[in-house]
C-alpha cells in the first residue's frame, strides 16, 4: 500500500462541487484520510467542479428540482470527470445521489453520519406551529412542502433555492416567513448563528440518506478502494442499504416526496418510511424493524407496501 500512497508531488484528486457546505465534506474527507495514513495535506488536491445544479441563473429562477433535471444536476459533470480520471475521487451528499452509479464507478464508502434532522429556520418561531395562519414558507425540497402542507395545509409555500447564504438572505428580505435547512450541513459549516430549530423525525422525517456523505471512486482503482476502506463507517453503510433500497424501490428520482430513516440498536435495524402527494393532501406511512443483515430487504419490502397501500391513482400526478 505505501508505494500506492498519495503525496505532494502526486497528490490524490478529491471532486467536489464549489459551494461552502460541498468544500467542507470534500476537506473533511482529506482530513480523515491523511489522519488515517499520516499524510500531509498537500498530498491532496481538493478539485472543484461546476455541476448544472450550481448554475446561478438556475438558482435564481427558483424552479423546481424536479424541473430543471433532478438529483443528476448535481452529479452528473463530477462523474463525468471520474470516469475520465480527471479526479480520483468524488465526494457526495448522499440525500443527493441518484440510486444508480453510472458504469465503472461505485459508490461503497461512507463518513460517520451527521445529525439526520431537519431545522426550521425563523429569526423569531421556534416551529411551525408558531406560524400564524396564511405564512409564507420557503423550501426547494418536495418532501418539505408536502410534509408541511400536510401538517398545516392553510400555509403557503414558495419555491426557495440556493445554500444557506442564499436562503438566509432570501428569508431577510422577507421572501418567507420560515425556511427549512439539514442540520447536519449547519454542523459541518459551523453555523449556530443561523436560527434553526430541529425538528424531531416524528414531526418531519427526513430525506433519505440525509446527514450522511458518501466517496465514490473508479471500481477498477485498488489502490484508492484501499484507502477509503480506512475511513469507511459500517454503521452508515448499514443504515443506507436500508434507506436506498427503499427510495430505490419506489421511485428514486426528485419527483415524488418520499422520506426515510434507519437507525440501529445493537443489531436491530428500525427503518421509518412515509410517502405523500405533492399537495400534502395525503401521507402513508411504515415503521418495521429487522435484523441489521436484512436492511436492503426490508427497505424493498417496505416500499413495495407503501405502494400497495396509496394504490392505484396516487402517483398519477407523475405523468
Amino acid at each position: 500500500m505505501t508505494a500506492s500512497l498519495p503525496s505532494p508531488a502526486s497528490p490524490l484528486k478529491i471532486g467536489t462541487r464549489g459551494s461552502p457546505l460541498a468544500l467542507a465534506q470534500a476537506h473533511e474527507t482529506r482530513d480523515r484520510l491523511a489522519a488515517a495514513f499520516d499524510l500531509p495535506q498537500e498530498a491532496f488536491e481538493v478539485v472543484v467542479i461546476h455541476t448544472t445544479g450550481d448554475d446561478a441563473a438556475l438558482v435564481a429562477k427558483d424552479r423546481p428540482l424536479k424541473e430543471i433535471g433532478g438529483k443528476g444536476l448535481f452529479t452528473k459533470e463530477i462523474e463525468e470527470q471520474l470516469s475520465s480520471g480527471g479526479i480520483d475521487i468524488a465526494v457526495h451528499s448522499m440525500k443527493d445521489m441518484p440510486v444508480e452509479q453510472p458504469g465503472g464507478l461505485i459508490l461503497d464508502c461512507y463518513l460517520p453520519r451527521e445529525d439526520v434532522r431537519d431545522g426550521f429556520v425563523s429569526p423569531a418561531l421556534s416551529g411551525w406551529a408558531e406560524l400564524p395562519e396564511g405564512a409564507v414558507a420557503g423550501t426547494s425540497s418536495l418532501r418539505r412542502r408536502a410534509q408541511l402542507l400536510n401538517r398545516r395545509p392553510d400555509l403557503k409555500v414558495v419555491e426557495f433555492r440556493g445554500n444557506v447564504q442564499t436562503r438566509l438572505k432570501k428569508l431577510a428580505d422577507g421572501v418567507a416567513d420560515c425556511t427549512f435547512l439539514a442540520m447536519a450541513g449547519l454542523n459541518r459549516l459551523g453555523r449556530s448563528d443561523v436560527p434553526a430549530t430541529p425538528v424531531a423525525p416524528e414531526a418531519m422525517l427526513p430525506a433519505v440518506a440525509q446527514g450522511a456523505i458518501g466517496i465514490e471512486r473508479r471500481e477498477s482503482d485498488s489502490a484508492v478502494a484501499g484507502m477509503l476502506a480506512a475511513i469507511h463507517d459500517a454503521e452508515t453503510a448499514k443504515r443506507l442499504a436500508a434507506e436506498r433500497a427503499f427510495l430505490a424501490t419506489l421511485d428514486g428520482s426528485c419527483e415524488t416526496p418520499i422520506a426515510g430513516l434507519a437507525e440501529l440498536d445493537g443489531n436491530t435495524l428500525r427503518l421509518r418510511g412515509e410517502v405523500l402527494r405533492p399537495d400534502g393532501s395525503e401521507a402513508i406511512a411504515e415503521d418495521a424493524s429487522c435484523p441489521v443483515e436484512d436492511g436492503a430487504a426490508l427497505g424493498r419490502e417496505m416500499a413495495l407496501k407503501l405502494l400497495e397501500r396509496a394504490g392505484p391513482g396516487f402517483f398519477d400526478w407523475r405523468g
